[in-house]
This record gives structure tokens, sequence and C-alpha cells, in this order.
């Protein structure tokens, strides 16, 4: 008796709405999709080495051809630079060319004297955080105008040309303790470029932070107007 009523019951759930619809629960299948791995970003070492390149191909005069057409509208929902420069406005230093780079390649700031104000770190910090920039080139040029007025200790004729030669003066105060002439004005620069370097990081804890983290690396680096060639000089001076 309890047997048959053991069965009734069972009979009974059976019939309930949808229990004999349930499909016993599959075992887990295997995922047939693997991660895509995303490859690490180049070393510091192999874009300054990539910039090199092109600054051969630039001073030969033998230019990378480019399909600017296709490249502008793959570029045209985003961009990754690799590499920020802050550079001199100076019109004969122009970073794409001295580079052989093309759009979508360099993240430039660019000021008289190769100096940044808040908006040129700024311009930076969003580089760095929000692009994916990884390097950044400091870069400064022979006979640059800037310096050569900082270094001549006249009155400049504007507050906002004074402004810039302010800047400019603790460098120019640092090559006068062994150079004189010509030599102040070389040295000038060189200090320049390393004291603007400095000041960059200086006044941005984002930047300090993406340093001390390995993910931005500052190099240094003037260009000469003469032969066309960039001399990196962080690695003399560190």
């Amino acid at each position: 008796m309890k047997r048959l009523f053991a069965s009734f019951a069972i009979l009974a759930l059976l019939a309930l709405p949808g229990f004999a619809q349930q499909p016993a629960a599959a075992p887990p299948q295997p995922s047939t999709h693997h991660a895509v791995k995303t490859p690490p970003p180049p070393s510091a070492d192999a874009i300054w080495a990539d910039l090199m390149e092109g600054n051969k191909r630039f001073m030969a005069g033998k230019p990378k051809a480019r399909q600017l057409v296709s490249l502008r509208a793959s570029l045209a929902s985003s961009q990754h630079p690799n590499v920020i420069v802050l550079a001199c406005s100076d019109s004969r230093v122009a970073p794409e060319l001295v580079f052989d780079k093309s759009l979508g390649e360099l993240f430039v700031v660019r000021s008289a004297g190769n100096i940044a104000d808040a908006i040129g770190v700024g311009s930076i910090e969003y580089a760095v955080e929000h692009l994916g920039s990884s390097v950044l080139v400091v870069m400064g040029h022979t006979k640059c105008g800037a310096v050569t007025a900082a270094c001549s200790g006249e009155k400049m004729p504007s507050a906002s040309l004074q402004t810039i030669v302010d800047k400019i003066n603790p460098a120019v105060a640092i090559a006068a303790k062994s150079a004189k002439g010509n030599e102040l004005i070389e040295d000038a620069i060189v200090q320049n470029v390393h004291r603007s370097a400095q000041d960059v990081l200086a006044s941005s804890e984002i930047l300090q932070h993406f340093v001390a983290d390995g993910k931005l690396k500052v190099i240094e680096a003037e260009y000469q107007l003469d032969s066309g060639a960039v001399v990196r000089l962080d690695k003399a001076q560190r």
C-alpha cells in the first residue's frame, strides 16, 4: 500500500504544469573562444629607435610614401599616438617632418623656447592619461631665438614675451657659470631642454605617477638646424 501511495505521489508531481517539460541540465561545454591577447606597447627604446629611423629618412630627403586619404579616414574615430613632442614653435622645427611621421603618430605641443605653461602641461597629461602615449620627447634646437633673447639680458618689449624669457632665465644662469658668448647660447639651449623636462614633471602629479610606474619615459633631445639631425641629450646627462 505504501508503494502504491508513493507511485501516486510521483504521478501527481509529473502532472503539474511544466514539471515534466523541464529538461535535464546540460553539462557545461568547454569554451571554444580564446581571449584575444593585446600585444604589449613598444618599449621606450624601440619608440626612440623608430624616431631615429624617421630622422635618418628626413636627413636623406627620402620620406615614406603614405596614403593620406585612407589614413585620415582610419583615424577619424580615434587616435593613439605613442609619442608626445614638446618642441619650439620655430618654423624650421616641425616634429612630424623631422621624424618623418604622419597623421596620428605624434601628439605635438609647441611654444617658443620649448617650454610648457599650465595649458601645455595639461595637454601632455591628456595624451598620457587618455590617449596612452608613453614617451615624451622634449626637443630644443640650435640657434633658438627665445634662448638667445634670454641670454641677451635685455628687457622684453611686452609682458608676454618677458614671461617666456623669465621661464628660460634659470637655464641661462646655469650655463653662464661655465660658458660665455656663443657658447653660452648653445649651453643655455641644452640646459633649457633639461629644465623644461624637469619643470613639466614637477608641475604634474599625473605625469610623476606615470613615470614612477614605468608607463612614461621622458627623453631630452636637440634638433640641429644645419644638418637636420636630432641628438639625444638625456643619456649623456643621466
